[in-house]
């Protein structure tokens, strides 16, 4: 894909036929299963360093959402572009793999939501689990939706998403707060959404997050928080970057009640990139982490 440099996406291409549409995947090393998602607007170019940091002891798969990264993006027609669709792209994806038991689980943003609605319905899959600047509960009551967020869901912020790839192109410049990304690196996250029809997910995955009862998905987030308990004694790790300003203190704060044994690390100059403003740091918090034998 044009704009992506190989030598930081130094990748072999596989792809499985998810739903009909081509589901892209990075598939790096031997081992036990490490599965990561990634949210929104990334795609799985945000792993790129972690992949080669985890691959040596790992086996890694890094999936493209559809619409998203290297796959199929198809039009509303062909596709919902619904967080209940996400979960069974997954659940088909790690059945068609193979992939039932160990899994090591890294999500961050969208991707937790989706990670950690699967991992709620297998429990018995999931070993460890590595949290980053995401969430999988409704919004606490301290917390409102961030303005920009209700913007990007009006027809305004919708053009500027579809026409000016608006969310993908300002979140590689606000995502960040310790470092600068470079241009590189900005044009390889922003590469796959390069036209109005390959911006669908981009817009889509904002519109889709549930906020009342009557949204698509209110009841799954309502189920998955419900089940959060059962993750208690699960071996957990949290990334957190304090500067983003959609996963703040407030959502990190009601994931230690959810969860009050998980290894917390918060970086307090780091924003929603968490992994780009810590490549090195939390790189090897999670080798060592997935190397610990369970206690």
């Amino acid at each position: 894909m044009k704009g992506v440099n190989p030598k930081l996406y130094p990748f072999k291409s596989h792809f499985e036929t998810i739903g009909g549409h081509q589901y892209h995947y990075v598939e790096e090393g031997k081992g036990e299963p490490v599965i990561l998602l990634h949210g929104n607007p990334t795609w799985s170019f945000y792993y790129r360093e972690l992949i080669q940091k985890l691959s040596p002891n790992f086996h890694c798969l890094a999936p493209d959402h559809i619409g998203c990264g290297y796959s199929d993006k198809p039009d509303d027609k062909e596709y919902a572009y619904t967080l209940e669709q996400r979960v069974r792209d997954l659940e088909e994806f790690l059945e068609k793999k193979g992939i039932d038991q160990n899994i090591h689980l890294v999500v961050h943003d969208w991707g937790g939501i989706i990670g950690m609605a699967y991992a709620t319905r297998h429990p018995k899959t999931i070993k460890k689990i590595v949290l980053m600047n995401t969430a999988a509960f409704h919004l606490p009551k301290i917390k409102r939706f961030p303005i920009a967020l209700r913007l990007a869901r009006t027809w305004i912020g919708s053009f500027a998403i579809r026409a000016f790839n608006a969310f993908s192109g300002v979140a590689t410049v606000e995502g960040t707060k310790r470092i600068r990304l470079s241009k590189e690196v900005r044009q390889g996250l922003t590469a796959p959404y390069n036209s109005w029809k390959n911006r669908i997910a981009t817009l889509r995955f904002v519109q889709d997050v549930p906020l009342n009862p009557s949204d698509p998905g209110y009841d799954l987030i309502s189920e998955m928080e419900k089940n959060l308990a059962q993750f208690q004694k699960t071996p957990i790790l949290i990334a957190w970057g304090m500067k983003d300003f959609v996963f703040d203190k407030h959502i990190l704060n009601t994931w230690e009640k959810h969860l009050p044994k998980a290894k917390v690390y918060r970086f307090e100059d780091s924003g929603h990139y968490i992994l780009e403003d810590q490549q090195e740091v939390i790189g090897e918090l999670v080798l060592n982490f997935f190397r610990e034998t369970n206690e």
